[in-house]
């Protein structure tokens, strides 16, 4: 019985098949970046000698860099499509469905879909390999053997992602469950605490701490614990305080528009600010990596004069492993921004509709779109690469900070997330304009 309403459940409603690709293409993506990040980091960890631990600390630090976000954009991928599935198992609770059978409906359905996802990141994973193989470090390829992952891994991690998609399944049903009716009419309002920012705020300054007691570090593995715990809290606790921020800003904005365009911007990121963030959070995890990115060159820069020939590998590997982090990072925005936009588009498909028959320019409305993108996007790339440079200080001082080499890359890295930012949402023009000419 349940496997055949889930069937039912699926099919594409009137948005088409788009609601059921875009969560399988983006645990996809999720799951492939993650398989890459982990088959480039663990031949590092096959080395033993001298110079092997400077190798596994930064690895460490580029695995923290890169794994929270994707762990964020896999949990934006379990919530995708969530406004459908909310109103049709609000739908089938009140017409008598038990919360037993509402559970399983929802859990089956973001399973199969998570899983789908996954399958295809492993072979997006494996497409990858030879490329990852040719990535010199030491002096030569890490090869095929090194980058390779074996099946445990790949069965964990896709593991990881279904059971991932499940526990955000059960955690969204419960105003389902509690209030079927307020779903179906769309009268809920998010509520967002300053705890939030409160919680933040001793998160970011625990992390300054902990740098700053790097320098009395007893053994290796405290200094890998300490710098993991350091870098992934903050990054971490970035998706917390984030829609605090932007729902506090988008208040003023609301209060003060004078535009069309602008008022429908700010009551759309109010509407939910935790939609808004997940808009622009792929940027906003990119603009903390400049940081490091900025400072890890301008270090090598600095130190690369009068050294003897390992250093000089090092120091090569050190701006290899900089330019991967930041390669990688930009291909989760750049997917992380085309998925959700088009997704967003999808969610707020009866609200086009609705401006287009009261006669709203197509212009106006993708004005809207955009400001309530940029505006936000604004605000959490400085406010990241900011909370990224505070922390980086018991370790790095405010000279590195602002050298040049460290602020041009910053700049470069900063403008670049934007840009993508932007792009994505040319490119999803055309589908706001298939959608608001739908009602016609």
């Amino acid at each position: 019985m349940i496997a055949r309403v889930a069937w039912l459940f699926a099919r594409p409603g009137s948005a088409g098949v788009a609601t059921l690709a875009l969560p399988v293409t983006a645990f996809a993506i999720v799951t492939g970046l993650l398989l890459t990040v982990l088959g480039g980091a663990q031949t590092f960890w096959t080395w033993t000698d001298d110079i092997a631990f400077t190798y596994q600390l930064l690895a460490v630090v580029a695995l923290v860099l890169l794994v929270v976000p994707l762990a964020s954009l896999g949990g934006a991928a379990a919530r995708l499509s969530a406004r459908r599935r909310d109103d049709r198992l609000s739908t089938l609770r009140l017409l008598g469905a038990t919360p037993a059978t509402v559970s399983a409906l929802a859990v089956v359905e973001s399973a199969v879909l998570a899983l789908a996802g996954a399958v295809g990141g492993v072979v997006l994973y494996f497409l990858i390999v030879p490329l990852l193989a040719l990535v010199p470090f030491r002096g030569e390829p890490l090869g095929i053997d090194g980058v390779l992952l074996g099946w445990p891994v790949l069965a964990g991690v896709t593991a990881g992602i279904v059971a991932l998609a499940a526990v955000s399944a059960v955690l969204g049903l419960r105003r389902v469950v509690i209030s079927p009716l307020g779903v179906r009419t769309r009268q809920d309002a998010p509520k967002l605490s300053w705890l939030r920012f409160a919680i933040g705020a001793v998160v970011v300054l625990v992390s300054f701490a902990l740098m700053g007691a790097l320098q009395v570090a007893g053994s290796a593995i405290v200094l890998i614990a300490i710098l993991a715990a350091g870098f992934g809290g903050t990054l971490a606790v970035l998706n917390l305080v984030g829609p605090w921020v932007i729902r506090l800003v988008a208040k003023g904005q609301a209060r003060r528009a004078k535009r069309p365009a602008q008022l429908l911007a700010a009551r759309t990121v109010l509407e939910s600010p935790k939609a808004a963030w997940r808009q622009v959070s792929g940027v906003a995890m990119t603009s903390f990596m400049a940081v490091f990115a900025g400072v890890g060159l301008a270090i090598v820069d600095l130190a690369g004069a009068g050294v003897d020939r390992e250093s000089l590998e090092l120091f090569a590997d050190i701006r290899t492993g900089i330019l991967i982090t930041v390669v990688g990072s930009f291909l989760m925005v750049a997917c992380s921004v085309g998925v959700n936009q088009a997704a967003g588009i999808l969610d707020r498909r009866d609200l086009y509709r609705s401006l287009d028959m009261l006669g709203m320019p197509e212009a106006t409305m993708d004005a809207a779109r955009r400001r309530a993108v940029m505006s936000p996007l604004r605000i959490t790339a400085i406010g990241s690469a900011l909370i990224a440079a505070f922390v980086m200080l018991p370790l790095t001082g405010a000279a590195l900070i602002v050298q040049p080499l460290a602020l041009v890359v910053i700049a470069a890295v900063l403008a670049a997330g934007i840009g993508v930012v932007w792009l994505g949402l040319a490119a999803t023009r055309p589908m706001l304009a298939r959608t608001s000419a739908a009602a016609s």
